[in-house]
Parts: C-alpha cells; sequence; structure tokens
C-alpha cells in the first residue's frame, strides 16, 4: 500500500516524536529542581496534577507548558519530514507526530516506560491539527476542571468528545471521517486506558478533588 519513502517519512517522523515524547517533563523537574522522582508521591503519575499536588504551583506551571509544546512540536516535525521528503499521504501527517507524541510521553523510553496519562501533549497536537475544535474543547471542558476541582473528569469528557468533533468537523468541511475519526479514536483509546483507575474513581465517587491529598 505504501511505498518505501512513505514509510521511510512516517517512520523517522514516529521514532523522533516518540522520543521527544519520551521526555517527560513532570520527571525531569522534579528531579532537577527538588532532586526527587514525582513518581513516587501522590498518585504516582508523571503528570501535572501529580506535579501540583507534590511540589506547588511553580512545578505544574513548567510541568505542563513543556508536556503541552512538545505535542505542538511533534505535530511540526511530522509535518515538516512528511513534506521535506515529497511524500503525500491520503491524511493529515501530524497524525503520526501526534500518535508518536502521545506513546512517548505515556511509555518514555529514557524514564522506564512509566509516563504521564498524555492529557496536555494530546491537547499541544490538538491544538495544530485542528485549533477550532481545541478552542471548543477548552470552552466547554476547561470549566468542568475549576468548578468540579476534579481534572481527571473533565479529562475523561474531553477526550471522549473528541473524535465526535472530528466527525462532526469532516462531515461539515466535507471530508471523508474515516481517517481522521480512527487516528482520533486511537489516541483517545490511549488516554481512556491510562485513566481507567481514574475511571473507576469516579464511577463509585471517591476521586480526588485538586486541593486534597490522594490519588
Amino acid at each position: 500500500m505504501f511505498g518505501s519513502d512513505v514509510l521511510l517519512a512516517m517512520g523517522l517522523s514516529f521514532v523522533l516524536t516518540y522520543l521527544l515524547g519520551s521526555l517527560n517533563f513532570a520527571v525531569i523537574v522534579s528531579r532537577l529542581l527538588y532532586h526527587d522522582d514525582v513518581r513516587n508521591y501522590g498518585s504516582g503519575n508523571a503528570g501535572m496534577t501529580n506535579m501540583l499536588r507534590t511540589y506547588g504551583k511553580k512545578a505544574a506551571f513548567l510541568t505542563g507548558l513543556g508536556d503541552f509544546f512538545k505535542g505542538t512540536a511533534s505535530v511540526l516535525i511530522a509535518r515538516t519530514i512528511i513534506g521535506s521528503l515529497g511524500v503525500e499521504l491520503p491524511f493529515d501527517g501530524g497524525w503520526v507526530g501526534a500518535i508518536g507524541v502521545l506513546l512517548g510521553h505515556l511509555f518514555p523510553i529514557f524514564f522506564h516506560f512509566k509516563g504521564g496519562k498524555g492529557i496536555l501533549a494530546a491537547c499541544g497536537a490538538i491544538l495544530l491539527m485542528n485549533p477550532d475544535l481545541f478552542v471548543v474543547l477548552f470552552i466547554g471542558f476547561v470549566p468542568i476542571a475549576f468548578i468540579t476541582r476534579i481534572v481527571s473528569l473533565a479529562s475523561v469528557l474531553g477526550a471522549s468528545a473528541y473524535p465526535i468533533l472530528v466527525y462532526i468537523k469532516c462531515r461539515l468541511i466535507g471530508r471523508p471521517p474515516l481517517l481522521d475519526v480512527t487516528f482520533a479514536l486511537i489516541c483517545v483509546a490511549l488516554i481512556l486506558y491510562m485513566h481507567r483507575e481514574n475511571i473507576k474513581r469516579l464511577l463509585n465517587g471517591t476521586e480526588k478533588k485538586i486541593g486534597r491529598p490522594g490519588k
């Protein structure tokens, strides 16, 4: 189906963005600033929420900034590589970067394959790939986190809504939705899998809120 040039472009894009995704900023910030590993505390997750609970706002901000912009950078990297090699794909090459950075963030090769849950890295990728949908998700689901103080609730709901929004957008602009929705579902499946324990706690009413110790 794909020629060697296509496989080379996609493979190189995936490897580079996976490696970028493996630069987990929660682990990096906690080690550089606190000579510690955030994965030893709280939920054990290498993400912004656990950084906030463990080290405070500064650490959480630096982590969120790094994770978000590696998502945007990965889309740019994939598009640049695929475009510079003259490869034409039946889908946005940014999807290769989005999946690569997400897998790297979740399963970082540099940190024993124990990473974060992928929300901010995914949001960074969405900002470039679908800026209009990014705005919809931001307006629709960020307030949920502030009102309920349950970040995982907003994360799970926002992630679940994304493939639906992608489908609606494709229909509105007259583009076949199959590939875009498939890639979106892959990303969302990974994120929901990493949130599986949060989902269990949400369902039984024991999920912790920001500002309270625990998972």
